[in-house]
Parts: C-alpha cells; structure tokens; sequence
C-alpha cells in the first residue's frame, strides 16, 4: 500500500476525471491520499474531496503565493475546519521566494499566524519552502516550538535535511528525485533515516519519469517509491509499508 502525502486533485485539471483518477491510483497500490489546501478555497475543495472519497484525507492552509489575501477570518475558520475528522494538517504553509507572488514580510507573517494555528490545534505542519531554506529553518525554530510536519517535496541540502532531521521534522520527496540530473536529491533520498521519510506527486505538478512532461497523478507516486527503493537497495513494498506507516503516524491517521 501507498500513501500519497501531497496532492492538489482539487486543481480544475482533474475536473470531471477524480473518480478515474482515484480507481488508477488504487489499481497502482495507492490507498491514501491527503491533498492539500493551497488557499481557502483549495482548503474547502479538498474538505469535500475527503468526504467523498473514503482514502482521501485534507489539509488546511494559505501557500505563500497567497499570503497577501489572507485575513483575520481565515485563521479561525482555519481553526475551525482543523475539527473536523478527515483534516489531519495545517498546510500548505510556508515561504516561496522564487516567484514573490506576495511580499516576503507579508509570507513570513501569515506563515507565522499559520503555525499559532497548528500549536492551538495539535495539527502537523505541511512546509513550503522554495529558495527560502535559512528563513524557513529561522522560523520554524522561533515560532513553531512544540509542532511537528513535514518538508514537503524537499529543496535544500543534504546538510538542511539533517538540520530537518534534528527538529524533529519528516522529509517527503516528490517525483524530481526519478530525474537523471537530480544528484542530490538521490543523495538525499539515500540518506534519510527510513522512519522519517514521505513519498508524494504534489500532482498535477513534478511528474516523475517516464511520464515527464504530462499531468501528474496520485498513481504516479509509485514511481517515486521504486525510485527510492533502488537507491537505497531495499524491496519497494519495504519502502511503501515504511513510508504510509510514517505518514499515518505524522497526520494520525489510524
């Protein structure tokens, strides 16, 4: 079995195709799928995916592109929404300095109010980090005492994810570490400790190969899982039983 950590199947390029989409992914062994809220409406989108689908879990959360719309509301209706019983997660959350689709001291202060949601839920966090590795890890340190998540579709450095590793945190790697030149992601993928490892598409982005090029979907984290099970020399079902226990564990899912 396989545990999708990260989709967007709420993105409009599965309209009209999620019940498809969702027969494949279980033909290919995936039996879980959290998908992420980018936003209050993704947030609600995937509030009713979950509902709908038995296998489907939610997170709630404003992406960093999105931070410049975040009001006062949306915390407490983040808040509220963390009660119900399939949203397992605050997220995604985070800072995204490659695009600066919102200012950065705008990113970094949603991205704070975010995590005082998750401390006064008792909900793991879902990390966006993108070109923002040393603000991230300065922040997560100051504001995000007592929380636990994930790095969600890992960036940084081999030396950033022991610095992960150290707080406490999961590492999820997404469907670039199946690229030939993704060197250091597959150094990565090597080393992370079994117990602390996510696979996930982030579809309908980051499509693994051979599907490059094409929309991603939850199936396709199967290739990632065989990606990393070759690296690391061990049998992919060992890889998949260890990677959907640890996701179960982190978004306590029983």
């Amino acid at each position: 079995m396989l545990f999708d950590s990260h989709a967007h199947l709420d993105d409009k390029r599965f309209e009209g195709e999620r019940d498809e989409i969702i027969a494949r992914a279980a033909a290919a062994g995936v039996t879980e799928i959290l998908n992420a809220g980018a936003d209050m409406d993704s947030s609600r989108r995937a509030i009713k995916l979950a509902a709908k689908y038995p296998g489907v879990y939610a997170s709630v959360g404003i992406h960093p592109h999105d931070a410049k719309e975040a009001v006062k509301d949306d915390y407490e209706q983040m808040a509220a929404w963390a009660a119900l019983p399939k949203v397992v997660a605050i997220g995604e959350i985070g800072l995204d300095y490659y695009y600066d689709h919102s200012p950065r001291d705008i990113q970094q202060k949603v991205f704070i109010r975010q995590l005082d949601v998750a401390r006064q839920t008792n909900k793991p966090i879902i990390i966006h980090d993108r070109d923002a590795h040393a603000d991230v890890l300065s922040l997560v340190k100051k504001e995000g005492t007592g929380l636990t998540g994930v790095f969600h579709c890992f960036s940084g450095s081999l030396e950033m994810a022991r610095e992960v590793l150290k707080m406490g945190y999961y590492i999820s790697i997404a469907g670039p570490v199946t690229f030939a030149n993704a060197a250091k992601l597959k150094e990565i993928a090597r080393q992370v400790p079994l117990e602390r490892l996510l696979i996930e598409t982030d579809c309908p982005y980051l499509t693994p190969q051979p599907h490059r090029g094409k929309r991603n979907e939850p199936a396709f984290v199967r290739l990632v899982a065989e990606e990393i099970a070759r690296l690391r020399n061990i049998e992919p079902e060992a890889l998949a039983a260890a990677t959907t226990a640890n996701a179960r564990r982190l978004f306590g899912i029983n």
